[in-house]
């Protein structure tokens, strides 16, 4: 039974990780509160990923306040929001 429950359509299966990492974040973005704020680590991953994000942030009349780049994340993402003014680059902090 359970089996028949969980199974799925060949077409509602995700194509990549990458849709179902954003179809995951979507499903948190639009069923959160508007005012409460938020920490994403390690999304968004990609380009693609930003500039969807950049559009659920718009469609809700929404902004962001900065974004942390650690020295392992991808340059055109760190581009992207650097040019917006919001990038950050993590500090490396000797211990």
């Amino acid at each position: 039974m359970q089996q028949e429950i969980s199974r799925r359509t060949r077409s509602a299966l995700p194509r990549d990780v990458n849709q179902a990492h954003l179809a995951l974040l979507r499903k948190w973005f639009w069923a959160r509160k508007p005012d409460a704020g938020f920490l994403l680590e390690g999304f968004p991953a990609t380009l693609l990923q930003a500039l969807v994000f950049d559009e659920w942030l718009e469609a809700r009349g929404e902004n962001l306040t900065a974004c942390f780049a650690a020295p392992a994340a991808p340059a055109d993402v760190v581009t992207h929001y650097r040019t917006q003014g919001l990038a950050c680059e993590a500090l490396h902090v000797a211990a």
